[in-house]
């Protein structure tokens, strides 16, 4: 009989990512929603606000024809998305922030510019889900778990008829060799197309003119990996136990979303994706 996948335990490399630093933050910020709005609720950051403008733009490429992505005014994409998280919106408490922040982000879209690379090249998309989800599969139809996610970027090799997956990274620190990113990439890949994949590369937009080379699991590694951490969150949705491991004083990652349920944040409003944003003093 087939799983119903509105009952089904969804999980994702940001999920799975707040549970593994503390399954709290990953209730507070996954499953939890206010009784009053009864929507979730997420924090606004100046790391977030420059991720999300810069993803904007350089992903958005992927939608042009590679001999028109570069005739695009991708400056001015730019400032246009970053309107979206200008002030508190993008949790800057001062416009000095804001411009260095924006600005890091200008630096990173010049440096695309002057260095195309394998932006050049045909880019291939994985189809999405339905209603607008993103690509997603049963990780375990047994279990009733959903392994969802996005890839930015795959590049289309012809002469092997191959795809290359590249990621962009706006932060100031590499990624750990332990994220889960890459197993859910090849996994996703693995089940949702046919090409084989020829390579994976981070590309550090802050600081590298080029992406760098990172292996890629195996299929059977990848797919241990992540069943690994989504039985640890059906277990915990199911047992209703979101527990801080550093006890009832709580961890740098789910201090933050308590203090939004102390009315200790400020409310910036509803999010593209129907979350209460705040901002933390």
């Amino acid at each position: 009989m087939a799983q119903d996948k509105y009952k089904a335990v969804w999980v994702s490399h940001s999920s799975m990512g707040d549970f593994i630093k503390c399954p709290r933050a990953y209730f507070l910020h996954n499953v939890y929603k206010d009784p009053k709005t009864k929507r979730k609720i997420n924090i606004v950051s100046p790391p977030l606000a420059l991720g999300v403008s810069v993803h904007e733009v350089v992903e958005g490429l992927a939608n042009f024809k590679a001999e028109e992505r570069f005739k695009q005014p991708l400056l001015e994409l730019y400032e246009k998305a970053w309107q979206k998280v200008r002030g508190k919106a993008g949790g800057f408490k001062n416009e000095t922030d804001e411009l260095e922040a924006k600005n890091r982000g200008k630096e990173m879209i010049l440096r695309v510019l002057r260095n195309p690379g394998p932006l050049l090249n045909k880019a291939l998309k994985l189809k999405g889900g339905d209603n607008d989800m993103p690509p997603n599969f049963f990780l375990s139809e047994e279990e009733n778990i959903i392994l969802c996610g996005k890839i930015d970027w795959l590049e289309y090799v012809p002469e092997d008829d191959s795809i290359r997956v590249l990621d962009f990274k706006t932060g100031k620190n590499e990624e750990s060799g332990e994220s889960l990113q890459l197993p859910i990439y090849q996994l996703l890949l693995n089940k949702l197309q046919k090409r084989k994949v020829t390579g994976a590369y981070y590309w550090y937009l802050d600081k590298d003119d080029a992406p760098i080379a990172v292996e890629l699991p195996s299929v059977e590694e990848s797919y241990k990996k992540v069943i690994e951490v989504a039985r640890q969150v059906k277990t915990a949705r199911e047992s209703v136990v979101y527990e801080c491991p550093r006890g009832k004083g709580g961890c740098f990652a789910c201090k933050p979303f308590e203090k939004i349920i102390k009315g200790e944040a400020e409310y910036i409003g509803v999010g593209e994706y129907n979350q209460d944003l705040y901002m933390l003093g």
